[in-house]
């Protein structure tokens, strides 16, 4: 019974260990992102591009005419 107390307080303490580490690189900036901010500007206008060419298409509603109706 007393391992299971001793796994107990060795898993507490590394848990700790690692969030301790894990804190102290978030506030260090290790998980900032420095690539995607100046990336981000490049693929902005192919979105808005496209979602103008969507919106315009979606306006423009030209009725479909058969050549049965022509007659």
């Amino acid at each position: 019974m007393n391992i299971i107390y001793m796994l107990l307080a060795i898993s507490v303490i590394v848990a700790l260990v690692f969030f301790t580490v894990f804190i102290f690189s978030v506030k260090n900036g290790q998980y900032d992102d420095m690539y995607t901010p100046s990336v981000r500007m490049l693929f902005e206008d192919e979105l808005v591009k496209e979602k103008s060419d969507k919106q315009k298409n979606k306006s423009i509603k030209k009725p479909i005419i058969f050549k049965e109706q022509l007659k």
